[in-house]
């Protein structure tokens, strides 16, 4: 198979676009923006899967055209009595410019009481979680997210109807200083997910054993027979699933079942998703106490080398891809789409009356 032809679309080109886009739908100026930045920052670190082509998506199936997600919608912060801890009635608010400010407003606990917490009901789906604690890290703190995904796509361990979501778990930790960027740890639980389904079905390709059920339960490898996915490793990946569900219903969430069924009137339970963050600071888990007087920082970096010593050199970090795709990107000058992908802006611009990319006058990446 021939390697994907990438053509380079300039970030301010991107971000006008989807910021239209958004705009069209009735999103505010500022919301719009950030919705913009997000994509395009999951467009640089080669998270092709959570691209504003799929932002978009998501809100024209969940979100703002079926009430799933309301634009312009304030933020309500709730009271409570611990002071290192935010709880928030997102009201529906924009996933991404919610979980940006609930970033930001860790990182401000954080530096107060060494550890903020913000825990989010009633929110719509933010995407990538990897970004929002990549960026925290960036910021010199460790990050971490998981969310209860938009729909139940997921088996429990030996059942046969799907009640879980993909429920992604993220991590971020400062590690800029010890190896150049970020360690971002983030990954769905489930072992494939249902878009890859999809693809795998057009391609007339098959699915790898132990990834899917059909519409009985029973496992199949056949994508056209996939009903729901099951999760990674077995009771393990389910125990880490259920972790976002547990969460979520300690937050304030309605039935899993029932989530973003916005069609399904008859059901009183909420069906928006929930959100949980914390941010620490460094400093605050630092006993002082390092080998050969190393600091905190030295520290981390003598870790990681010897774990990537003894014959490992060749192994891979989390975080490392993405920091590669970041950097072919600066290379290049822009964001990098195919053709397919730079069809689906042009799609989005008819929509919205935007100037579309015009592949003719992009350059291609060598």
């Amino acid at each position: 198979m021939s390697p994907e032809t990438f053509y380079i679309l300039p970030e301010k080109q991107h971000n006008t676009l989807v910021t239209a886009a958004y705009r069209h739908r009735g999103f505010t100026n500022a919301e719009s923006e950030q919705a913009a930045n997000f994509a395009a920052l999951a467009s640089k670190h080669g998270i092709r899967t959570h691209n504003a082509l799929k932002a978009l998506h998501l809100d024209h199936l969940f979100g703002s055209g079926v009430g799933g997600c309301v634009p312009g919608a304030e933020i309500k912060k709730l009271d409570t009595r611990f002071a290192s801890v935010e709880v928030w009635d997102a009201q529906r608010k924009l996933g991404q410019a919610t979980a940006l400010e609930a970033i930001d407003a860790g990182i401000s606990l954080a530096d107060k009481y060494g550890t903020g917490t913000i825990s989010i009901d009633n929110a719509f789906h933010y995407l990538w979680g990897g970004g929002y604690v990549m960026e925290a890290a960036k910021r010199g703190y460790i990050a971490y997210t998981h969310c209860t995904a938009a729909l139940t796509e997921v088996v429990p361990f030996q059942g046969k109807f799907p009640t879980l979501g993909t429920n992604p778990h993220s991590w971020g930790f400062p590690t800029v200083d010890a190896i150049g960027y970020p360690i971002v740890i983030d990954w769905a639980t489930s072992v494939i997910a249902m878009g890859r389904v999809q693809q795998l079905a057009r391609e007339g390709s098959r699915l790898p054993p132990n990834a899917a059920v059909d519409e009985r339960g029973q496992p199949t490898t056949d994508p056209t027979q996939a009903k729901a996915l099951l999760p990674f490793g077995a009771h393990k990946g389910y125990g880490l699933s259920l972790i976002n569900e547990i969460v979520g219903a300690f937050i304030g969430a309605g039935l899993p079942t029932v989530r973003s069924r916005w069609n399904d009137q008859t059901s009183e339970e909420k069906k928006t998703p929930c959100f949980y963050f914390q941010i620490i600071h460094p400093e605050a888990l630092s006993s002082g106490a390092f080998s050969k007087n190393r600091s905190q920082a030295e520290n981390i970096g003598a870790i990681l080398k010897d774990i990537l010593g003894h014959g490992n050199e060749g192994c891979i970090l989390p975080g490392q891809l993405e920091a590669e795709a970041a950097q072919k990107c600066d290379n290049a000058g822009g964001l990098l789409f195919t053709k397919a992908e730079l069809e689906g802006f042009q799609n989005i611009a008819r929509e919205c009356g935007a100037t579309p990319p015009d592949l003719s006058q992009l350059k291609k990446y060598k």
